[in-house]
């Protein structure tokens, strides 16, 4: 079985880290080098859990783990796997972990400001996270903002359907009534105004994920997707000079709104809809990264989630970044969505039992 060994900028102690849900992967610490297991997909499949646990046991056999890692949520396969081990067990926040991997990969033990954008991760008191900004100190992190929550009507469809999303959206914009008409096309848009104002099966989500399907919803780009992360994809196909809305975004404390630019989409065609919301997004980012830089004492901000695959975004925002003097991290060895996350957690797992906190 083979295994990508990563570089590390000083020897740890051995730990196990068992990856995230989708697009999983395992990862070992053995010295100053972390060994990281190929991607097994999805843990919601047979064989992508018996991969999982071949590369675990693999894993096991070539080191001497002390402790092992794993994703926040309770119902995880590889949650229940890491209690069935019998080591010492860390369930590290799926959003640190992303961080936690750039500082790995850089060398970087310092506090940093962390931007994490993705789909779902889950929070301390259950919540759904996916747009994140924390400061982040080795095994310890403290979340100091979020993007303001949109509903996410019908649960886990909702990643699958954007217009969902965009129906959302427009609720939040005390539009409700448009969603019926708008959406006519599908069946379940007739009730999802009621659905909405009563709040049943739509829970609140701060992702980043989220936000590009309301914007990919409301541009009428791919409403129905054939997989999570379509209609983003081709949105950011679309961009070809980014613009900035003037109030496009607002902030109040750690809050970080975009409802003005959600706003301004419905009455947008796709390709200009996409630069718009591509370039607005950058600018309002980085206002925010600014002010969370300010408020952590810390100049380094590390860029993690499966949003930033997205070049428009990463492009544009470490460019502001840099502009304003702050110094952005970007994934280089390894990709900035799941596949890095059990490398993360591996590197916050044994920082704790080098800390004693393990």
């Amino acid at each position: 079985m083979m295994f990508s060994a990563i570089p590390l900028s000083r020897p740890v102690p051995e730990v196990l880290g068992l990856g995230a849900y989708l697009k999983n992967t395992v990862c070992a610490t053995r010295g100053a080098e972390a060994l990281l297991s190929g991607d097994h997909g999805d843990l919601g499949t047979p064989e992508a859990i018996r991969a999982f646990e071949a590369s675990v046991a693999a894993l096991g056999g070539r080191t001497a783990p002390r402790a092992v890692a794993h994703d926040l949520h309770p119902d995880f396969h590889s949650t229940r796997h890491a209690g069935a081990l019998g080591l010492p067990a860390l369930a590290v926040q799926h959003h640190h972990a992303h961080i936690a991997a750039l500082c790995a990969e850089h060398g970087v033990e310092r506090p940093v400001l962390g931007l994490a954008l993705d789909g779902f991760g889950l929070g301390p008191g259950n919540e759904s996270w996916g747009g994140e900004l924390l400061l982040v100190d080795g095994p310890a992190y403290r979340r100091l903002g979020h993007l303001a929550p949109l509903a996410q009507p019908g649960g886990d469809v909702a990643a699958r359907e954007p217009w969902r999303m965009a129906a959302a959206a427009l609720h939040r914009m005390g539009r409700g009534d448009e969603i019926a008409r708008r959406f006519a096309d599908h069946r379940a848009a007739a009730l999802l105004g009621q659905v909405l104002a009563r709040g049943v099966n739509c829970p609140a989500t701060s992702s980043a994920g989220r936000l590009f399907d309301a914007a990919c919803g409301l541009l009428g780009v791919y409403p129905v997707a054939a997989f999570e992360g379509q209609a983003p994809m081709a949105l950011e196909a679309m961009v070809s000079a980014p613009r900035v809305l003037d109030g496009g975004w607002r902030r109040e404390e750690g809050v970080l709104d975009l409802l003005p630019l959600l706003e301004r989409l419905t009455a947008m065609d796709a390709a200009a809809g996409a630069d718009l919301f591509h370039g607005t997004l950058v600018a309002a980012l980085a206002d925010w990264v600014e002010w969370g830089a300010r408020a952590a004492g810390t100049g380094t901000v590390c860029l993690g989630g499966g949003c930033f695959y997205n070049r428009v975004l990463t492009g544009g925002l470490t460019a502001e970044l840099a502009r304003r003097g702050l110094e952005p991290l970007t994934a280089a060895r390894l990709p900035p969505g799941d596949p890095a996350v059990s490398f993360g957690q591996a590197w916050v797992a044994a920082l704790a039992v080098e800390r004693g906190d393990l």
